[in-house]
């Protein structure tokens, strides 16, 4: 690279200052690769360091005019591609915080989302397996879970022992939890699938 105090250098300076792109062009290959490595340095990412080397020489040609006044051009150059690196990074930053809140506010959202489909489900489910229930177990749990009636008063309206209502009680909750067990595990298996895509 050339010497800073050259006259080149000072004399592409004052060119591209008064508009001239060719000038600039070569100012451009001259400080290309220096500013790339130390942007490098700084981003470690080859992609961003493309975009920030192009930012700056481009803030440099729309901040043409004020270059006659500078006396090093390296340390103007370095310090404006250091601070653009460093906007670019902390935008990057906020970016990704961002979207981390966005990813944690949807899960949340989800999981609420399944828990309530779960407790639809769960009142569905069991209005599908009282429906399954043989005849006699049906009645003895409507009468129970639904009217609210107790076990003596349910032997008194069907007519059967207390034994047999509660045999027919035991029996219909066992089925009705085994059928539940078996399509809510399948149900959550689906909306973990439905939220996973």
């Amino acid at each position: 690279m050339l010497d800073e105090s050259s006259n080149i250098i000072k004399g592409l300076l004052l060119k591209v200052a008064e508009g001239d792109e060719n000038a600039f062009g070569q100012l451009f290959k001259i400080y290309y690769n220096l500013l790339g490595d130390f942007i490098m340095r700084i981003t470690e990412s080859e992609l961003l360091t493309q975009e920030i080397v192009q930012d700056v020489f481009l803030k440099i040609w729309l901040n043409r005019s004020s270059l006659s006044d500078i006396v090093s051009f390296k340390a103007y150059l370095l310090v404006v591609a250091r601070n653009h690196a460093f906007n670019c990074l902390k935008q990057i930053a906020r970016e990704k915080n961002r979207k981390k809140e966005w990813i944690n506010t949807v899960l949340y959202h989800a999981s609420n989302y399944v828990e309530e489909a779960t407790n639809i489900e769960n009142d569905y489910l069991i209005d599908e397996a009282v429906e399954l229930l043989p005849p006699q177990q049906k009645k003895v749990y409507i009468l129970s879970r639904k009217n609210g009636m107790k076990q003596q008063e349910i032997a008194t309206e069907l007519n059967i022992s207390l034994e047999t209502v509660k045999k027919h009680m035991v029996l219909a909750l066992r089925f009705i939890k085994n059928y539940l067990h078996t399509h809510i595990s399948l149900f959550i298996l689906l909306m973990a699938g439905f939220f996973r895509e």
